[in-house]
């Protein structure tokens, strides 16, 4: 997978980005203020040395069941400045298609 998420990181906005990844911890999960909906987030190395949050609304699509260590693809919306540091969301489909779909692929499987 090519990654895009370095060229992500230098703009000063969100963009979409591709690339891959280590997993870093097992997900938490929480229910979004904004969103309302229940999320699950996890940390990953991505193959060019970035640490990125990775945020994945539940109730759009399955739980990816990830644990340390797991090799996984990110397709996405980069938020580069956070307050917490760089974070992925939007890894599943848009029902109103406003946004660009995406997905987390875990062993074969994407969980859109």
């Amino acid at each position: 997978m090519t990654s895009t998420l370095t060229a992500g990181l230098a703009r000063s906005g969100p963009s979409e980005v591709a690339f891959g990844a280590t997993v870093l911890n097992a997900p938490r999960f929480f229910y979004g203020t904004n969103t309302h909906a229940m999320h699950e987030a996890f940390d990953v190395r991505s193959d060019d040395g970035h640490r990125v949050e990775i945020v994945d609304n539940v109730k759009l699509a399955p739980r990816v069941p990830v644990v340390a260590g797991d090799r996984v693809g990110i397709v996405g919306e980069l938020v580069p400045d956070t307050r917490y540091g760089p974070l992925v969301h939007w890894t599943h489909h848009d029902p109103a298609h406003v946004h660009e779909d995406g997905y987390i692929e875990l062993n074969g499987r994407r969980y859109a």
